[in-house]
């Protein structure tokens, strides 16, 4: 399933932690590791000073990749190194399109800490602009577990839901994971004439539910079905994370209301900007 990882480091704390993870899915899938360091070319400093800010840059790059490789070679697991100039989430999503990567696997924090939190972090614009899956992972904490035993994907019709409950559904198929399938019934957006057709609603999310457990039990996939109402989808599923022992948050980028999911403050950026477990983003076949 994934046979190119793609690694964007920068050789801090919140990458190292991140990268004992990232070995563990590349050595159980038989992947090579793609190890990225970008020298950031658009921050003031570097454009004003020039090339020999860029030389020390990449000279630092390189020190980071090649440490990485040799973390990754002591697993057996192979890697291709790179060092590149650029703006950091366009060079990832570039190096991504134009090196046939399955997945992009990044920690939610790096050199800047809990900055990487925040609205407009590189993870976050690295979701937004990425044509394939981008697996988000938060260091720090609790080990991550792997191989993921329980799976939650939340499911709302779409086209781009239907792809991350592809991807949930392969990934649990091959640990032997149960899923666990949420639609939530958004309430947020409804005015007070529109609560006397919520038996509609949870009737229509009940049966996404239904087809969705359909498709993850022909593939032998255990699951577990729950329909919730709210007024905000992002922290329905912060709340279920909470209340149950999930590994892994498979999604999609986008939505039913299409490209208004894909801005800022969309779910699947706040999920990834609040879960404590991995949080896998898959987009839809339009995304550029």
């Amino acid at each position: 399933m994934f046979d190119r990882i793609l690694f964007p480091t920068d050789g801090s704390d919140g990458a190292e932690a991140a990268f004992d993870h990232v070995l563990d899915v590349a050595t159980d899938h038989g992947a090579t590791v793609h190890l990225l360091n970008v020298a950031d070319t658009t921050h003031d400093s570097v454009t004003r000073i020039g090339r020999t800010v860029i030389d020390v840059l990449e000279r630092e790059g390189e020190e980071v990749v090649e440490a990485a490789a040799e973390r990754a070679a002591e697993r057996g697991v192979e890697t291709v190194t790179a060092v590149l100039q650029g703006g950091v989430p366009e060079t990832i999503t570039a190096y991504a399109s134009d090196h046939a990567i399955d997945v992009i696997a990044i920690p939610t924090r790096g050199r800047t800490g809990l900055d990487r939190l925040l609205l407009g972090s590189t993870t976050e614009r690295v979701v937004r602009r990425s044509s394939v899956p981008v697996l988000s992972i938060q260091p720090g904490g609790e080990p991550i577990a792997y191989p993921y035993r329980d799976i939650l994907v939340p499911v709302d019709g779409s086209e781009c839901a239907d792809a991350a409950l592809d991807r949930a559904v392969a990934l649990a198929a091959r640990s032997g994971a149960t899923l666990h399938v949420l639609s939530v019934v958004d309430l947020g957006g409804l005015g007070i004439e529109a609560y006397s057709g919520i038996e509609s609603l949870v009737s229509s999310a009940e049966e996404l539910v239904d087809a969705a457990a359909a498709v993850a039990e022909a593939a032998g996939v255990e699951t577990v079905e729950h329909v919730e109402a709210g007024s905000s989808p992002a922290r329905v599923i912060q709340a279920y994370l909470a209340d149950h022992d999930v590994d892994l948050v498979a999604m999609g980028t986008r939505g039913r209301t299409g490209v208004e999911r894909y801005l800022l403050g969309s779910v699947a950026e706040r999920t990834v900007r609040t879960a404590p477990v991995p949080v896998l983003t898959v987009p839809d076949a339009d995304t550029a």
